[in-house]
């Protein structure tokens, strides 16, 4: 029997370390960043940087809600160059740069933040629309639900036939984009329902935006309780404790905002869905407004940690926009929620934490054209 024992732990463990040995022949080496500073900022191109056009974005949303029609202009036009800028950069790189394109689509930690593309470009198209740009905002909103139904049923079939270990280690807040983008759509759905006069778009957006929103809340629910489950059973580093967490917070803000668009409705074609759940729409709002309310000091507790007891560095990375983008969007969730459910105290809430957002921009902007400088400074060093 003994003999017995021991051949088979040497034959499972002969399979073990041919299992090893394929998924290192698997294993794809990380490509080195081709030479000159534009081509390798394409090719190693974030691809979370469209959290820039959705903290910009929402903030714009949020100052001109609240009145401040200047400062929101500003933003916007800043969003505009942004959206420009990074678009062209997503495209090049997918067209020019495939191979770096593709390790980053096979990447778990890294492959959901291309959601913020959809996301992105429906946080412009609503504020567009509110500046009474109805066309721009299909457009925007018809692209961007080209890219999440790419995204949506390719990206998570593409990191599992990818992989070639468990990834539960790899799952982030990063993940919880998938969220926002799905709650974008329907956030933009709602918008042009509101609006539009071609019969077509106003009989069919009310139901998708219901459906939209459904299917965001779903995958909250899914995904917060993974992401929860991670951060107990698997040791988290101060490199990935990082910004995207505040997307946990982002998600239930911008589950709110959507909330509140359908609830917002008011035609002939919404007002049947619209009456039928307008409790549950409510009622579920509050839930989350208070779940996202109770993430803001854990987060807040996640950031000493990172910086001042692990001593994590302070320097500027494009991630940081996952932070502007959730404080701007608590505004907004908290000013349409309080307005439409007479829940005058988050109304009240939103007219103070607005400045938190547009600090937080403006500072993260800043940070961000000094490194961009910076960089562009330290070859001109080097060759001199």
């Amino acid at each position: 029997m003994t003999e017995y024992n021991n051949d088979k732990t040497d034959q499972l463990g002969k399979v073990h370390r041919s299992d090893a040995q394929l998924d290192s022949r698997k294993a794809a080496p990380l490509l080195a960043a081709p030479p000159g500073m534009l081509r390798r900022t394409i090719a190693t191109l974030d691809p979370g940087y469209f959290a820039l056009v959705m903290g910009s974005g929402i903030v714009s949303v949020g100052t001109d809600l609240l009145g401040f029609a200047l400062i929101s202009r500003i933003i916007l036009a800043v969003t505009i160059v942004g959206f420009a800028v990074l678009l062209t950069a997503y495209l090049a790189r997918a067209i020019w740069f495939w191979p770096w394109f593709v390790q980053s689509l096979r990447d778990p930690t890294t492959a959901m933040a291309y959601f913020t593309v959809v996301a992105g470009s429906n946080v412009l198209g609503i504020r567009l629309l509110m500046a009474g740009h109805q066309v721009l905002t299909i457009v925007l909103g018809a692209f961007a639900s080209i890219v999440w139904l790419m995204l949506t049923y390719g990206l998570p079939s593409f990191i599992i036939a990818s992989a070639r270990r468990p990834i539960l280690r790899e799952i982030n807040g990063t993940w919880l984009i998938w969220v926002v983008a799905t709650q974008s759509l329907a956030i933009s759905a709602s918008g042009v329902a509101g609006v539009t006069k071609i019969e077509g778009l106003a009989s069919a957006l009310p139901t998708l935006a219901v459906c939209l929103w459904s299917v965001g809340v779903m995958l909250y629910l899914i995904l917060i309780v993974i992401i929860f489950f991670r951060l107990l059973l698997v040791e988290v580093t101060p490199s990935e404790m990082g910004p995207a967490y505040w997307i946990a917070m982002g998600a239930t803000a911008i589950s709110v905002r959507a909330a509140a668009g359908i609830l917002l409705l008011h035609g002939p074609h919404a007002v049947v869905i619209v009456n039928d759940m307008r409790p549950f729409l409510i009622g579920l709002s509050v839930v989350f407004w208070s779940f996202g309310s109770w993430w803001i000091p854990l987060l807040v507790l996640f950031g000493l940690w990172r910086y001042l007891l692990r001593g994590y560095s302070r320097e500027y990375e494009p991630r940081l926009w996952s932070v502007v983008f959730p404080l701007g969007m608590y505004t907004v969730a908290s000013f349409t929620l309080g307005s439409v459910a007479k829940l005058d105290f988050m109304t009240a809430i939103a007219r103070v934490w607005v400045w938190i957002g547009v600090f937080a921009w403006a500072g993260l902007l800043i940070s961000m054209l000094l490194a961009l400088i910076k960089a562009k400074w330290r070859p001109q060093q080097a060759a001199g």
